[in-house]
């Protein structure tokens, strides 16, 4: 499973920035492939591959109706030639929204599984279930975080990317954070902007790192207070934001992830929070298929 394209940086050229001192380089992760965009490709990368080393003929995971996740494993799934099975948290509503409506037609089989049901997919008894329904299969969790994603992950950082001092990302199951906290260099810092309310996350990153063995040498950081309300909640400020950032740097920003990064990000460079001459990487981990259906629940034009 082979990548289209090279990342494409793009360095952002704003008042703020010039006015603050700081360079911010955003490493175009999104543009890398149309259906595997972002960290998605790195995260689904090494599962098909010992899907495939395995001798599975199918896969099956997990997410909502929106998911990116199931998005990217549908693409990658048809492009590898296993089949793919996508277990969809709650009812799955005719017509489709543009995230599933995708999947289906490279060929992934949705099956709805109930809300209480999905609370309790890691068991043995609703794993047990989904085995009877469509016999053996190669499983990557909601969200695709495993110890396969994480070493993809930690593939996202390249000697191109030696120079920079900061290495700022989204965060959702910490994966992708767990394999940059490892592979980024001795200089550098990592700084994570939690997409979900709460600050449990920095629990579940250091369970991460521990039980697949990552050894801190650098410093790592989540920010918790730029989640918006949860999980894909917004704000109007939020959304005034991605829509000024796509005219201002011709960066489009999804409101989930990327734009939550993006936004903290401006607020600590605001404030000072940053050394003036700072050097900053922002990976752009994708997430742009979700917008139409984000447009198409909200009434919005992102």
């Amino acid at each position: 499973m082979e990548s289209d394209k090279s990342p494409i940086y793009q360095t952002l050229d704003l008042p703020l920035l010039y006015e603050k001192k700081v360079h911010v380089v955003v490493k175009r992760l999104d543009l890398m492939h149309p259906g595997m965009q972002g960290n998605k490709y790195y995260k689904l990368r090494y599962n098909i591959m010992e899907a495939k080393k395995r001798g599975h003929s199918q896969l099956l995971t997990f997410g909502g109706t929106f998911s990116n996740h199931i998005h990217a494993t549908a693409m990658a799934s048809e492009k590898a030639g296993i089949r793919a099975i996508g277990i969809i948290r709650g009812e799955i509503s005719e017509p489709l929204n543009p995230t599933l409506a995708d999947a289906r037609q490279q060929g992934m089989h949705l099956y709805p599984l109930s809300r209480s049901e999905y609370r309790d997919k890691q068991s043995d008894q609703v794993l047990g279930k989904l085995r009877s329904v469509f016999g053996d299969f190669y499983l990557i969790p909601e969200g695709g975080t495993n110890a396969f994603a994480i070493q993809g992950a930690s593939e996202i950082l390249s000697d191109e990317d030696a120079s920079m001092q900061v290495i700022a990302l989204p965060v959702g199951t910490g994966g992708t954070l767990a394999g940059i906290a490892g592979s980024a260099l001795p200089h550098q810092r990592v700084l994570g902007f939690s997409a979900l309310k709460g600050d449990f996350i920095r629990k579940e990153v250091r369970h991460l790192l521990d039980s697949h063995h990552i050894s801190l040498t650098i410093p790592v950081e989540i920010q918790t207070d730029f989640h918006f309300g949860g999980y894909a909640k917004f704000t109007p400020e939020l959304i005034d934001f991605i829509k000024q950032m796509q005219i201002q740097a011709n960066l489009p920003l999804d409101p989930v992830y990327t734009g939550k990064l993006f936004f903290g990000l401006f607020e600590l460079i605001r404030k000072n929070y940053f050394p003036k001459g700072s050097k900053i990487l922002a990976l752009h981990t994708g997430g742009l298929q979700g917008i139409r259906g984000f447009n198409q629940r909200f009434g919005l034009d992102l």
